[in-house]
C-alpha cells in the first residue's frame, strides 16, 4: 500500500480548496476541516441511518475468521425495510423509495481516512463522495439528498484518493434499491423472489485472511482473486421454488469481466440495467458485466423439477491466442493474478466459473409472467445534443507506465478546458483508446488502432452524476477477442458504468442537470483508478 502523509496533503488540500473557492463557490464547502459535520435544519429528512466503517472479524471461509473493513448500520428513521442486512463482510442493502429525502451520519472508524460514494445515485457534489471529502477515524460526515433515481440497483462502496481498491477489496460496499410506483405495477417478483448477487473475486491467505498483493501485473491488469464470492460467501447456493425470480446482480470485484450465462443454455433475460429498468425485456446468450456494473435478470424455475439445480456461470471469452491456463504457473492460488483459466497477455477467461447455484427445492404453480414491456424510455439523438459542433473527448492512454485520461493523472482540483461543462445540458461524450498506447502522448481520436498493453485491456469507464445513453460502439481496431463478447452487451438502458474494449470508440450522450461542481470519470478497475486514471467535470 502506498505510503502517504494523510494529514500533509489534507492541509495541502484544504489550502487548495480555499484558495479555489474564491472562483469556484461549489468548493467553498471545502475549505475547512469538519465541513458537513452538522444536518441542515430545513432538510426534512424522511429516513435518517447511521453507517459506520469500521473493522470486524467475520466468518468467511471455514476455519479462522477474516479480518475486515465493514459498514455497518443503523436505522434511526423511517421505514423498517430500509436497511436489510447480509450475512459476512458486505454491508447492509439500503432500500430507498424515490422522492424520499435521506439524511446518512457517516461515521469513520478506521484507521486511515475513508469517505463513501453513492454509485449510480444522482445527487449534488458535496453528496456525491469526492476524495476531497475524506475524513479521518472519528470524524463524522453528514449525507443530505433526495432520491431522485427511478427504480433500479444501485451501490455505494469507499471513494478514498489512492485507498479505493483495498478499502473496497477488504469489504466497503453495499447494495442500494430504488423503488418507485411505475415499478410497482409490473408486478415483478418481490420479497423472497427478489434476490441480490454482489459478485466478488478474493484471495486469501493459509489461515483465511484476505491477501492482496500488488506487482506490477496486478497494477497494469488489476487485481483478480482465485476465490469467487456471492454475497461475502463461498461456493453460493440459493433454493428457489418452481416460479419467476428478478436478480438484481453487481459486479463488485476490483477489476475481473465477468460472462454471465446459464449452465443450461437458457437464454439471459435482462430486465435492467445500471440506471433501472429497460424498455422492454431482452434475451441475450448470455451479458457481459464489468467491474461496478450492474444488470437484472428474469428467470422463471417453472417446470423444472425439485431436486434439479442450475447455475449461473461466468462462461469462456477472450482471444484464444493469448490464452495461458493459470499464468503458465507464475501465478498460483493466492496471488491476486491467476487461477480460475484467466489470460495473461490479454483479457478473458478459459474455462467457465461458477458464480452461484440455484436448487429447486418445491414445486409450486402460481408464478408472474414476464411483461412484454417495462418503462417508457426516451432515446437521446443528436439533435438533443446542447451543442451539436461539441464532443468531449475521454482518451484512455498510458504514459510511463501511468494509466491517463485525456492524457493526465487524477489531480483533485484540476480539470481542463474540455472537462468543463455548463450545468443543464445535454453533452455528446466520446470514449477511445490513445492510438500510443504504450508509447507516451495522446492524440485525440484514437484511430488507427494503437499498441502494447492499451490496446488489449479493456476499461470499464464510469461518470458520476446523472445516468448516461450509449449512442454507438464502434470498433475501431479489430480484436479477435471481441467476436467472443459482443452479443453480451446491451445498449438500450441508462448507464453509469461502460466498458470499452481493446480497440472500440464509444460514444453516449449525458445530461448534466441539477449541480454544478466537480463530478469525477474514472475507470472503475479499482487499481486503474488508483494509479491516477481519474479526473474532474468542473460543472458550472
Amino acid at each position: 500500500m502506498t505510503n502517504i502523509n494523510y494529514k500533509r496533503r489534507q492541509f495541502i488540500q484544504y489550502a487548495a480548496a480555499s484558495t479555489l473557492a474564491a472562483t469556484i463557490p461549489e468548493l467553498s464547502f471545502a475549505r475547512t476541516q469538519g465541513s458537513n459535520m452538522t444536518p441542515n435544519p430545513s432538510f426534512k429528512a424522511d429516513v435518517e441511518i447511521a453507517l459506520n466503517a469500521q473493522t470486524a472479524d467475520v466468518s468467511i471461509l471455514p476455519g479462522p475468521l477474516t479480518h475486515v473493513f465493514k459498514y455497518t448500520g443503523k436505522l434511526l428513521k423511517g421505514p423498517s425495510s430500509t436497511l436489510k442486512e447480509l450475512p459476512g463482510y458486505l454491508g447492509p442493502i439500503l432500500n430507498f423509495e424515490r422522492g424520499q429525502k435521506v439524511r446518512i451520519y457517516f461515521s469513520n472508524q478506521l484507521p486511515e481516512p475513508c469517505i463513501t460514494h453513492w454509485h449510480g445515485m444522482h445527487v449534488p457534489q458535496p453528496m456525491d463522495g469526492h476524495p476531497m471529502y475524506a475524513i479521518h477515524r472519528d470524524e463524522q460526515y453528514i449525507y443530505e439528498f433526495e432520491v431522485a433515481n427511478p427504480a433500479g440497483t444501485n451501490w455505494y462502496h469507499s471513494h478514498t484518493h489512492e485507498l479505493t481498491a483495498p478499502q473496497v477489496y477488504q469489504g466497503l460496499a453495499g447494495l442500494i434499491t430504488v423503488s418507485d410506483e411505475i415499478e410497482r405495477k409490473l408486478g415483478l417478483p418481490s420479497g423472497e423472489f427478489d434476490v441480490p448477487l454482489i459478485i466478488q473475486d478474493r484471495s486469501f491467505s493459509s489461515n483465511n485472511q484476505l491477501r492482496y498483493i500488488l506487482g506490477m501485473h496486478q497494477r497494469m491488469r488489476g487485481f483478480h482473486g482465485d476465490v469467487i464470492l456471492v454475497n461475502g460467501q463461498k461456493d453460493y447456493s440459493i433454493p428457489v421454488k418452481t416460479r419467476a425470480y428478478r436478480l438484481r446482480i453487481l459486479n463488485g470485484s476490483n477489476a475481473r469481466i465477468y460472462k454471465l450465462g446459464w449452465s443450461d443454455g437458457t437464454p439471459v433475460t435482462a430486465i435492467a440495467t445500471d440506471g433501472g429498468l429497460l424498455e422492454k425485456p431482452q434475451n441475450l446468450p448470455y451479458v457481459m458485466l464489468a467491474p461496478a456494473e450492474r444488470i437484472e435478470l428474469w428467470i422463471d424455475f417453472s417446470g423444472r423439477e425439485p431436486g434439479s439445480d442450475v447455475t449461473l456461470q461466468s462462461l469462456v471469452f477472450g482471444d484464444s491466442s493469448h490464452m495461458e491456463s493459470g499464468m503458465r504457473g507464475g501465478m498460483r492460488r493466492g496471488m491476486g493474478g491467476g487461477g480460475m483459466g484467466m489470460m495473461g497477455a490479454a483479457f478473458g477467461q478459459d474455462e467457465a466459473i461458477t458464480i452461484a447455484k440455484f436448487q429447486i427445492t418445491e414445486q409450486i404453480g402460481d408464478s408472474p409472467k414476464l411483461p412484454e414491456t417495462l418503462v417508457s424510455m426516451p432515446r437521446f439523438t443528436l439533435q438533443d445534443v446542447t451543442h451539436s459542433d461539441r464532443i468531449v473527448p475521454i482518451a484512455i492512454g498510458m504514459r510511463h507506465m501511468s494509466f491517463q485520461l485525456n492524457g493526465r493523472t487524477f489531480d483533485m482540483y484540476d480539470y481542463m478546458e474540455t472537462e468543463k461543462i455548463p450545468v443543464n445540458t445535454i453533452q455528446r461524450i466520446k470514449i477511445f483508446h490513445d492510438n500510443l498506447g504504450m508509447g507516451g502522448g495522446m492524440r485525440r481520436g484514437g484511430r488507427g488502432g494503437g499498441m502494447g498493453m492499451m490496446m488489449s485491456i479493456p476499461h470499464p469507464i464510469h461518470l458520476h452524476g446523472q445516468q448516461f445513453q450509449i449512442l454507438s460502439r464502434t470498433q475501431i481496431h479489430q480484436d479477435s477477442g471481441y467476436e467472443t463478447v459482443k452479443h453480451g452487451f446491451i445498449n438500450s438502458g441508462w448507464k453509469d458504468t461502460v466498458l470499452v474494449m481493446p480497440g472500440e470508440e464509444i460514444e453516449i450522450i449525458k445530461p448534466f442537470n441539477d449541480f454544478k461542481g466537480f463530478f469525477l470519470y474514472h475507470c472503475h478497475n479499482l487499481e486503474h483508478e488508483d494509479m491516477g486514471m481519474m479526473r474532474n467535470f468542473y460543472v458550472s
